[in-house]
């Protein structure tokens, strides 16, 4: 997205942290801020873990936002916000009265209808007021997702997920093997994967460079994942939006395992699980994966009919929210703020 809005000729400043911040560094103008962590232990969330080191990653914020402030709004002065659901551009924009548009996957479960299972309608709730919490006001949303349901106002619009270019330009083959990614420890999972010696797996994220039995562990590189990516018959990881819509745009179906405890892994999962684009891996065993391998076919038959697009909707959509001094944006604020009353009467 900023690459298309510089190409665009717009003056760009981005606001990121940890992973997002040294990805960009060397290719945009950058200012790093403290961003908000999950910490998983064996794939569920450790809700003491993630709020001590949130609390230490906090350590001397007022400082950081004081800069913040200076560097990014008082000495840029930027016309207008596009937030990926960072909370501190989003305040800020408000505060400033600018007009702020987000581009995200989280608004989905704020401003699109899904179907919900019972067992995550408390979890929903908490998940949306999280997301106003976060961005309490924004004036436009631009949504990627896989899953299309009804929106809920005249601000929002639904677009395909957002892609990288390599992902774009890979060729999709099969090579036989079966793509394992964690972001977490989670042993007692690759232990199950055993029980399985016809299959060939290979396994990143558990930090290991080797080989034992069916099992391949290997080093994490940008390019060579992809490529593995690219040629496997199936993807076994946890349910994070970016990796799966990577696979389901190759045609490769995936056994997600959502992070207890995380809400919107779970509507991933969830929601894959009912496109029968994959299986949803809630309640994991060796049953489960089992019944996964077995099924490739049916997801496989099913993704023939995925609507694998690239990025030029948003991109165009982005174009006309930002043409003649951001006045669409600017409009879209103004209905926000002055919401046009139904007449006495009407419905």
């Amino acid at each position: 997205m900023m690459t298309h809005l510089r190409g665009q000729g717009h003056e760009i400043l981005g606001v990121s942290y940890d992973r997002g911040y040294r990805n960009l560094k060397e290719d945009f103008n950058m200012f790093d801020v403290p961003g908000l962590h999950i910490v998983a232990i064996q794939n569920r969330v450790s809700k003491m873990q993630t709020a001590i080191k949130n609390l230490k990653s906090l350590t001397g914020g007022i400082d950081k936002f004081r800069e913040f402030k200076k560097t990014v709004f008082n000495d840029f002065q930027p016309d207008i916000v596009l937030c990926d659901f960072e909370p501190l551009t989003a305040y800020m924009a408000t505060h400033r009265d600018l007009p702020l548009i987000t581009i995200d996957n989280q608004h989905r479960m704020r401003y699109m209808e899904y179907p919900c299972p019972t067992i995550l309608r408390k979890d929903a709730v908490i998940a949306e007021t999280v997301i106003r919490a976060f961005v309490p006001r924004p004036d436009v949303s631009l949504v990627s997702t896989f899953f299309y349901g009804d929106i809920k106002n005249e601000r929002t619009f639904l677009f395909p997920p957002i892609l990288r270019q390599s992902v774009l330009e890979a060729q999709s083959s099969n090579g036989g093997h079966v793509l394992v990614y964690f972001t977490q420890e989670c042993g007692s999972f690759i232990d199950m994967l055993k029980d399985f010696p016809r299959e060939r797996f290979l396994v990143y994220g558990a930090g290991r460079d080797n080989e034992e039995g069916n099992l391949t562990y290997k080093p994490f590189s940008l390019d060579g994942f992809l490529a593995d990516l690219a040629s496997s018959k199936a993807v076994i990881s946890t349910a994070g939006f970016t990796l799966m819509t990577e696979s389901l745009y190759l045609g490769k179906p995936m056994l997600a395992l959502p992070m207890g405890g995380q809400f919107e892994q779970e509507l991933n999962a969830h929601l894959l699980d009912d496109l029968t684009y994959g299986k949803n891996g809630r309640n994991l065993d060796s049953e489960s994966i089992g019944d996964f391998l077995y099924r490739l076919p049916e997801y496989q038959s099913a993704l023939e009919s995925y609507p694998a697009k690239d990025n030029s909707a948003i991109f165009a959509k982005l174009d006309d929210l930002l043409a003649d001094d951001c006045a669409l944006a600017r409009e879209a604020q103004e209905k926000r703020r002055n919401p046009v009353q139904p007449k006495a009467g009407q419905n």
